[in-house]
């Protein structure tokens, strides 16, 4: 059986103590931080705001396989999307300086697509989501 000395005791004490108000402060001071916590605030939120939408994604993939891309090739790369969705989503991109847009003065009207800097440097983030999701497929 282990005794322990008037001192011995006291130091533990004391530690244990201390050890618990510790853990209390931290616990406090996570609670707060989680309480005041902005996600929109955050870089993550950001990148998600601008390749969100069940298109812009796969158009950015597009125009970063093949740009640049006409409007009726994105169309047929997308299949089942309607002229007025491809429009918005490709205005949006636009506006958000992701993509841009050609017009070339002639009958018929020809536009053109493909990335911008900023565009391409997104291309990292899509290949790791391609990535992952080749190495997690079910």
């Amino acid at each position: 059986m282990v005794s322990y000395t008037e001192a011995e005791e006291k130091s533990s004490t004391y530690f244990s103590v201390r050890y618990y108000l510790k853990r209390k402060q931290m616990v406090t001071m996570i609670r707060d931080y989680l309480e005041h916590a902005n996600f929109e605030d955050t870089g993550f939120s950001y990148t998600l705001s601008l390749i969100s939408g069940k298109h812009k994604m796969v158009i950015l993939y597009c125009l970063m396989e093949f740009a640049p891309v006409r409007f009726n090739q994105l169309q047929r790369y997308l299949k089942k999307v309607s002229d007025k969705t491809l429009s918005q989503n490709l205005k949006e991109l636009e506006r958000d300086g992701l993509i841009t847009r050609t017009v070339y003065p002639q009958i018929p009207p020809k536009v053109e697509y493909a990335l911008t800097e900023r565009g391409k440097s997104l291309v990292e983030v899509l290949d790791g989501l391609c990535t992952w999701g080749e190495q997690n497929r079910r």
